[in-house]
């Protein structure tokens, strides 16, 4: 037998198994949107998001049956504007495509799940499922049989190989318009009287950890999600280093300047920046080299950022996820890369005209051709989307409502959508974004150094509250200061003869003045903050010596310096011993 024909043979075999492989690491994305999403919101949503992601594959899976694979994947009508539904999938089961079903289904449902983070946390969960029935079941697979299914800009000769511009771009424009019909989360803008946005709150995520785990297994993920389709070794393998290079590039490039623009690296853009180099690279993964990988990776790297401030600033749309800035611009990118980039050097390059006529990128000799191409292909996609997801939402807003009451809303989606009183049951957490404290005329920042500071300063510095009750002798002092300040604290007690103490460690409510800390280049408001609270009992030790210690050791002149209660104790007890009062206390102090 022909040795030839053989390996032929096996690698149609090999590949049809790495196809199907590609697929479950595609549907393995969904548990990594899934964590982000959630690790970017608030825990009071988290069961919520879950819920969601949940639903968008199950849902899309049911309507993608129905009629979605028909109108992407069926005979071509109307000029090559839309597959015909049909039913082959239950009418003729035996020759049916059932790997080319499976692949297709788990990129609908990425498509539908790109929406979820940027209208989170205050989307009733029906209207919800509206959506994610409609994306599915039509707007998705109308325009990606335009590229993939045979349709009139695949003739074209427009290129996007695993959906920079089908999936990601059509995901983020739809997560665009549906956050800006939605409205912004309560709290996220502070507008004066006349309705003028002043400020721009951060709503910093609950579960950083959970979030980078979804990066993790999405970058997992995406090399299916990139190089299921390849057909031979060498474009396998340059796909993956593409697939890498990128994503790589843009995380180093965003770490660095976010580190110049906020002063810190910032945590969260960087994981973001990690999936917009993987968006981008998506359409031209196959038909670019290492260089222009690395020049897409470096664009994401500055455009993620720069779209996360664009939809705080400028356009004022709540995005607490980056989904916008992350799928949509980075889609946008990476669909027009692909006319700058694209090189036959690339293995199994196949890009050519409706004539035949091969066509690269501009800068590799090709000219405008190919870019125009692909321009002429992402806007005609963008209009597609932009008018049918609009009407969608706003159908969906008129019959079922879209948003869920600020009661809802405030207490959670998870109790008031889903009975789910936590999705962290046995774990104390509690909600404080949006609970702004805010400076007013009475405000004093002080003085830095307590040697300089006025007398009148040191004692308005920590405020002294005495019971009026008759004097004992023996007095209950409770310290509430800095967490950081503890250990002086305690030593300085130590120092005065004090040998018992309860510490208990609380949240402050106040006016701190910290560093001017910044989560996704928006300042963070310290509204309740990590505290320490001490409290020791005296009577052979002067409460006066206690006072003035505990203020010097914990003066700074600054807000959130602490308070210092002092009370009475009638009566005091030593269980042990039955001893009383003064005696009671000698060996504890």
């Amino acid at each position: 037998m022909d040795t030839n024909l053989i390996n032929s043979l096996i690698d149609e075999k090999v590949f049809g198994v790495w196809f199907l492989i590609g697929a479950a690491l595609v549907f393995w994305m969904q548990a990594g949107f899934a964590m982000v999403e959630c690790g970017f919101a608030r825990a009071k949503n988290a069961g919520n998001i879950i819920m969601k992601n949940l639903m968008d594959f199950c849902i899309g899976t049911v309507v993608f049956v129905a009629i979605g694979f028909g109108l992407f994947l069926g005979e071509d009508v109307l000029f090559g504007l839309v597959g015909m539904p049909n039913l082959d999938i239950f009418t003729n089961y035996a020759s049916f495509d059932w790997s080319n079903f499976v692949f297709n289904l788990v990129f609908c449902a990425t498509t539908a799940t790109i929406v979820s983070g940027a209208m989170a946390e205050r989307t009733r969960f029906l209207s919800y499922c509206v959506y994610s029935a409609v994306i599915s079941a039509v707007i998705y697979p109308i325009e990606a049989h335009w590229t993939w299914g045979g349709g009139w800009l695949a003739q074209m000769g427009f290129h996007d190989f695993a959906g920079s511009n089908c999936i990601h771009m059509v995901g983020g424009i739809s997560a665009l318009i549906g956050a800006a019909i939605l409205g912004p989360r309560i709290g996220k803008f502070v507008k004066d009287k006349a309705g003028k946005v002043t400020k721009v709150n951060a709503f910093p995520g609950h579960n950083i950890p959970m979030g980078a785990l979804g990066v993790f297994i999405l970058w997992l993920g995406w090399y299916g999600f990139n190089g299921a389709a390849c057909t031979d070794m060498a474009q396998l393998g340059s796909v993956f280093v593409t697939t890498t290079i990128a994503p790589a590039i843009a995380t180093v490039v965003c770490m660095i300047f976010t580190w110049v623009r906020y002063g810190k690296p910032d945590v969260s853009m960087c994981l973001n920046a990690s999936l917009a180099g993987l968006v981008a690279i998506t359409a031209p993964c196959d038909v670019t080299d290492a260089l222009g990988a690395t020049i897409i990776g470096a664009v994401s790297g500055v455009l993620v950022v720069f779209g996360v401030w664009f939809l705080d600033n400028v356009l004022r749309v709540d995005d607490p996820v980056g989904a916008v800035a992350v799928h949509m611009f980075n889609g946008i990118w990476g669909t027009i890369a692909v006319g700058l980039f694209a090189t036959n050097t690339a293995p199994a390059y196949s890009i050519a005209d409706a004539a035949g006529n091969e066509m690269v990128g501009l800068f590799y000799g090709g000219g405008f051709k190919l870019l125009g191409i692909q321009t002429v292909g992402m806007l005609a996609t963008a209009a597609w989307t932009a008018v049918t997801i609009t009407i969608t939402f706003l159908v969906i807003k008129k019959i079922f409502g879209i948003r869920a009451s600020e009661e809802e809303e405030l207490t959670g989606l998870d109790v008031t959508e889903h009975g789910l009183a936590s999705a962290y049951s046995g774990f104390s957490l509690m909600d404080v974004s949006g609970a702004v404290m805010e400076e007013n005329e009475n405000t004093d920042l002080g003085t830095p150094d307590y040697s300089e500071a006025s007398e009148a300063q040191k004692n308005a510095a920590v405020k002294v509250e005495v019971a009026p009750e008759i004097d004992t002798g023996m007095h209950k002092v409770v310290i509430i200061a800095k967490l950081s300040r503890y250990d002086k604290l305690r030593k300085a007690m130590n120092d005065l003869g004090v040998t018992g103490m309860t510490v208990t460690q609380v949240m402050g409510c106040g006016i701190q003045k910290g560093a001017g800390e910044k989560y996704r280049g928006v300042e963070v408001d310290a509204t309740l903050l990590p505290k320490i609270k001490v409290e020791v009992v005296v009577s052979k030790i002067p409460v006066d010596t206690v006072i003035e210690k505990a203020k010097e050791v914990l003066y700074t002149g600054h807000i959130g310096d602490g308070k210092i209660f002092v009370y009475n104790v009638g009566k005091v007890v030593k269980i042990r011993t039955g001893e009383e009062n003064y005696a009671a206390l000698q060996d504890v102090e």
